[in-house]
């Protein structure tokens, strides 16, 4: 062990389609026997070997942070990463968020405190550590924004020289980040898919270390510490659901794998069950879920663009993992995303972008539908800071009062 840093326990990667044993890429890979580009890999554990070291009391005397989870994460111990203030981000009770929800109650962790202001800096700062442990001399990835102002904002820490690829539609603020924390940044007259595409062939050619979370399968490790947070930060008062915005499906897929690790380590006595949550016009994961099959040909559009995702290349990993959890799908509108960025801000004080308010308006959309009870416990995942998209914002807060000053003399 390095000082509080405990040794991963990774043993090695398999098909999520045909479970086979892998070999372990340097970044991105699919399955080299399906021939199957929605064939990703899931990264395994010696549990039992995890479950000796990772106990409540070993993790009452570690730094807070989510390199407490050292078993359960793909890279080496590693000193430098410890000044990296990822993770144990706070858990907030809204009682009166609650009511408007219709919940008996609702608490929010609020990933928007992460240093790039978004629940993304969790993965990037897996794969900017395993990127270094590797010896790549660049990273890449493409975005519609956070994972993009994430890899920019990490790598900027670290040192790591980060070449980022968006669409043309991408927020004047995520922009200006990116700018900000001096990654080389390219904007794809196209879209997200174009964008992803134009990213994939430059890793190839180039030797750069692919980012994108989709084909990477350490960087949805570094996801699942959200979920292995809210299973220790709420141990004792579990919640019956965890509910989640959903894109392209690594961050459902790693929250609810992070929640069903800490269960089989017996660090929760139950597991909650996870609420994805989608665009009403954009919802090709709940299909996927409902159907057991992805329509590639999908098309949509929601307003929030960080699931803005018509073809979620991690579909078939985010519906094993909901299914382990005993999971559920609802579809909100852009009308009920922008209520619930006022809402979330008015009842609890937190400015959330249109993603992250998808998960609070997904909760009351969950009880309309009957899929969540009036009664229940419910933890809501703030992925983003609504300062990455005040255009939005700004069309559903309503207007200042004006008024004159006082008169002179």
């Amino acid at each position: 062990m390095s000082g509080s840093f405990a040794p991963s326990t990774m043993t090695n990667l398999t098909c999520v389609v045909c479970g086979t044993i892998v070999p372990a890429p340097v970044s991105a890979g699919t399955c080299p026997d399906c021939g199957d580009p929605f064939a990703t890999l899931e990264v395994n554990y010696d549990m039992d070997r995890a479950a000796k070291s990772l106990t409540r009391a070993s993790l009452a005397a570690r730094p807070f942070g989510h390199w407490r989870y050292g078993e359960l994460l793909p890279v080496d111990p590693d000193e430098t990463a410890f000044d990296w203030p990822i993770g144990w981000t706070p858990v907030l009770d809204s009682p009166r968020l609650a009511a408007w929800a219709g919940v008996a109650k609702l608490r929010l962790k609020d990933d928007a405190r992460n240093p790039t202001a978004c629940f993304k800096d969790r993965a990037s700062s897996v794969g900017v550590l395993h990127a270094m442990q590797r010896g790549a001399t660049r990273m890449a990835c493409a975005s519609t924004g956070n994972a993009a102002t994430s890899l920019a904002g990490i790598a900027a820490i670290a040192g790591m020289p980060a070449t980022i690829f968006v669409p043309e539609r991408a927020t004047d603020a995520k922009l200006t980040q990116l700018l900000a924390f001096g990654a080389d940044v390219r904007r794809v007259r196209g879209s997200y898919a174009q964008a992803y595409d134009l990213c994939t062939a430059e890793c190839n050619r180039n030797g750069w270390y692919n980012r994108n979370c989709a084909v990477n399968p350490y960087l949805v490790e570094g996801k699942k510490t959200c979920g292995l947070e809210i299973a220790e930060q709420t141990a004792d008062d579990l919640p019956d659901w965890v509910a989640v915005s959903v894109g392209d499906g690594c961050t459902v897929a790693g929250i609810a794998k992070g929640l069903r690790q800490m269960h089989e380590l017996g660090l929760i006595e139950r597991l909650p069950r996870v609420l994805g949550v989608q665009g009403s016009r954009m919802d090709p994961l709940a299909l996927a879920f409902e159907t057991g099959t992805l329509d590639a040909s999908y098309t949509g559009h929601t307003m929030a663009d960080s699931i803005d995702v018509p073809v979620p290349r991690n579909w078939r990993k985010a519906v094993l993992r909901m299914k382990e959890v005993n999971g559920a799908f609802v579809r909100v509108t852009d009308d009920e995303m922008g209520k619930a960025i006022v809402s979330t801000g008015s009842l609890a004080g937190v400015f959330a972008e249109p993603a992250a308010a998808a998960s609070v308006a997904g909760v009351r959309r969950a009880v309309a539908d009957g899929v969540i009870e009036p009664g229940a416990s419910v933890l809501a995942v703030i992925t983003g800071s609504g300062l990455k998209d005040i255009v939005s914002a700004r069309k559903v807060v309503g207007e200042p009062v004006e008024v004159d000053p006082l008169p002179e003399g």
